[in-house]
This record gives C-alpha cells, structure tokens and sequence, in this order.
C-alpha cells in the first residue's frame, strides 16, 4: 500500500462517521425529526459530533497523504495520525460528557488535540515546500 498511514487513518474515520451517522438516526426515530435538530439538544449535539468529524478529517486526511507522498518520517507521521484519531474520540466522547452532565473538558481536549495535529501536518507540509522547492 503506497499511503498507509493515511489509508488506515481513512478508513477509521470512515467507521467512525458510520458509527455517529447511526447516533444521528437513533435520535431521529427517538424524536420523530426528519429534518434538521429541531429544539431537541441530544439531536443538536449527535448532529454536532458527526459535522465535526466530517469538517475536520478530510484535510487531517489530505495533510497525512501528502506528507506520505513526500517520504516523511513515517513514525512520526503515525504518531500525528494517532494524536488526530484519539483526539476525535476524546471529542465525541466530551460532546456527549457535555451534554449529560456540563462538563467541557473532554470536548476542549479534543479540539485541542485536533488542532495541534491539523497544524502540526500542515506545518510539515510548508517546511518541506520550503526546503524541497525553495
């Protein structure tokens, strides 16, 4: 496999969005909603959990293809795609600790996580533009 890491990030991605979409139907059946969040604050929060998935892993995806493209260091490479796959957990997990009982801090760690690694790849890929092609 030419992009592994990438390929295996993808595809646990791909099991999580499957995992949330089904959150959001269990919600739709429970609350009778076709469309939409409604007033319903479990089904504005399931919604919230599977749209922040779906905003942030294609260039978490994107990022991790290129930097594989360009040879870089595939440990550290895995140890970003691992920080962005756990920190996607960690999230989904505090929206729904959040939701239950207030408590933000699961939520903050994984936007934190997210970030840090989004970054950090994006970082990497204008180093080596730089370095390669400058």
């Amino acid at each position: 496999m030419t992009l592994p890491v990438a390929a295996l990030t993808a595809a646990i991605c791909a099991l999580m969005m499957i995992f949330l979409m089904f959150k959001v139907i269990g919600q739709r059946v429970a609350t009778e909603t076709s469309f939409g969040a409604g007033t319903d604050k479990k089904m504005q929060m399931v919604r919230g959990c599977h749209s922040n998935l779906a905003e942030n892993a294609p260039m978490a995806i994107l990022l991790l293809a290129l930097l594989e493209m360009a040879n870089a260091h595939h440990w550290t490479l895995t140890g970003l795609a691992a920080l962005f796959l756990i920190a996607r957990v960690v999230h989904i997990y505090g929206m729904y600790q959040h939701h239950d009982t207030g408590n933000v801090r699961f939520r903050q760690a994984g936007v934190i996580g997210t970030a840090l690694s989004i970054v950090a790849m994006a970082l990497w890929v204008i180093y080596l533009f730089v370095t390669v092609n400058l």
